[in-house]
């Protein structure tokens, strides 16, 4: 700690968040492995699967399906299943706005375009009633009308004697989706069911900023496996690691700020896997992600079913957690979730009562500041003694010259004598920096700060499209500076009067909300500088200049 100091802190956390931008631009601007698939898992006209990767391979006959669309919605999602398979092709969140798009909602299934992302549901093996099955829907539209709690429609599909009917139900403010699979099987031979869900999708990568990238791809969760992401590109190169075989979990496909999922009963068992449709240049382009459940041998004349729910809509924490185990923690915080999920529930809880995430984060900062007070108030009682002792550091300086080695002993000794600890001002700003970079994630990763307002800011995860805060940092920032003690090396009073324009300039890029947090903690601080240096300052008399020289 002999050199330890709030310029040194001051610098970590510089260092931490060129660190995060570094990390993130290259993630986000770095061109990405070329995925390729092994010559013998690309064979064009029949299915193949990898033997050694376990990929099944597929040539691409269209993934997009060419029945009717049937129209299913409630409060929260508009859906269309198409009768060809009864493949959900579309979903519209009716309560969140496209970012890119204006007056537009965000979609989450879609096949328009070039796009590509649908769930598909069928019976495996050689029955037939697949996703490519022709199917006949109950109603061309289900639409919840006022008073309705649920609506619904039905699909079914006869082939060789065997009926498969999946009835799609979707329930007031609801974005779970509940899926029964019935297999009727009336001819005359036992038939051995197994039904599969899976989530389709290609690689475009979904939205982040010049500094942030964000994942998108399959993800999945077991008990004894936990949370786990499986990159497109490891897909293909067969370096997906995972089990396979498991009775309980998830499987999904996660993009920022929203997910499906498809979610089975616990206790069913189910094998897992991925697939690749590989286009005309046998180059995959559409992957999945699938989960395979048996029904068991279903005899003649007899009935067995599935029931299933595929979430589809925000990643809402309180909302996933209580739909199946692991599936909050497709909010995706990295290394910072032991800090960011207590942060996150604190934000939650204010926001009860704080209807605004913009004050939400201004009355979190101020509960952070005074929570920290204690280590503040000996922080600034250390740093007014530091600003009263400057002459006598000074007079060091002159002393010694360039002798660093004597000069720093005869600090130490003058520290020790006045009972000052040069470390003392850092405190604070050390116990503030995993909060911020918690916030940071928090800020990146969580829904609700998605179109967010506060004052002439219409987006909280967003920078500030005016750059008000990030100067306003800088402007407090260098308020605080004059408030510390001076350095005695000259250099180091040069770095601490550009430091401020350097974080305000790394700052304009961040989301607002982190910038907010970081300009009211700045306020508050000088404040609170301001009191204690008038409580704690020392008259300069009592520490007077002394020859250093006659010891």
């Amino acid at each position: 700690m002999k050199n330890f100091s709030s310029r040194t802190i001051l610098w970590l956390i510089f260092s931490a968040s060129l660190l995060i931008l570094w990390t993130q631009w290259q993630a986000a601007h770095m061109p990405a492995p070329t995925a390729t698939v092994q010559k013998a898992s690309t064979t064009v006209g029949a299915a193949t699967t990898n033997p050694t990767t376990g990929v099944v391979t597929t040539p691409d006959a269209s993934v997009k399906p060419k029945g009717q669309a049937v129209v299913l919605a409630n409060d929260k999602l508009r859906l269309k299943i198409n009768t060809e398979g009864g493949v959900i092709e579309y979903a519209e969140l009716l309560e969140h706005r496209d970012s890119k798009v204006k007056d537009k909602n965000q979609d989450l299934f879609t096949t328009e375009g070039n796009r590509i992302y649908l769930s598909r549901s069928g019976l495996a093996g050689t029955l037939g009633l697949n996703h490519k099955t022709p199917f006949t829907a109950s109603t061309p539209e289900a639409v919840l009308k006022d008073g309705e709690n649920e609506t619904s429609v039905t699909l079914t599909a006869t082939e060789n004697g065997v009926t498969l009917k999946k009835t799609y139900t979707l329930k007031r403010g609801s974005y779970s989706l509940g899926v029964n699979h019935e297999v009727d099987n009336a001819s005359a031979m036992p038939i051995d069911a197994q039904v599969y869900l899976d989530l389709s999708r290609d690689d475009v990568q979904e939205d982040g900023s010049f500094f942030y990238s964000t994942y998108t791809g399959p993800v999945l969760y077991n008990q004894e496996d936990k949370f786990k992401k499986v990159s497109f590109t490891d897909i293909a190169d067969g370096k997906a690691k995972f089990e396979s075989s498991a009775n309980n979990g998830w499987i999904g496909m996660l993009q920022h700020y929203f997910v499906a999922a498809w979610v089975l009963p616990n206790n069913e068992e189910r094998t897992r896997e991925f697939k690749t449709v590989v286009n005309k240049d046998n180059q995959p382009n559409v992957y999945s992600i699938r989960q395979t459940v048996p029904l068991g041998v279903v005899a003649p004349a007899a009935k067995a079913n599935l029931n299933t729910t595929l979430y589809v809509g925000p990643q809402d924490q309180q909302v996933l957690s209580e739909i199946a185990t692991g599936l909050d923690l497709s909010v995706d915080y990295g290394w910072a979730t032991i800090i960011a999920k207590p942060i996150h529930w604190l934000m939650g809880f204010l926001h009860n009562f704080i209807p605004n995430w913009g004050w939400t984060i201004v009355a979190l900062t101020i509960l952070v500041k005074l929570v920290l007070f204690p280590l503040t108030a000996a922080s600034y009682k250390s740093m007014a003694k530091m600003k009263l002792l400057a002459p006598r550091l000074k007079q060091l300086q002159e002393q010694y010259g360039d002798d660093r080695m004597k000069m720093n002993q005869a600090m130490m000794a003058l520290y020790k004598e006045e009972k000052v600890n040069p470390a003392g001002g850092c405190l604070p700003m050390l116990a503030q920096m995993p909060i911020f970079l918690a916030l940071y994630y928090v800020l990146q990763a969580a829904v609700e700060m998605r179109g967010a307002p506060w004052l002439w800011i219409k987006d909280l995860s967003l920078a500030d499209p005016f750059y008000v805060l990030p100067a306003l940092m800088v402007i407090t920032m260098l308020i605080q500076t004059k408030l510390n003690p001076k350095p005695a090396d000259p250099m180091q009073a040069k770095m601490m009067m550009w430091m401020p324009l350097i974080f305000g300039v790394t700052f304009f890029w961040f989301p607002a909300g982190l910038v907010l947090y970081w300009v009211v903690s700045n306020i508050f601080s000088i404040g609170q500088q301001w009191y204690m240096n008038n409580k704690f300052g020392i008259k300069e008399s009592l520490i007077p200049l002394k020859d250093e020289s006659a010891k």
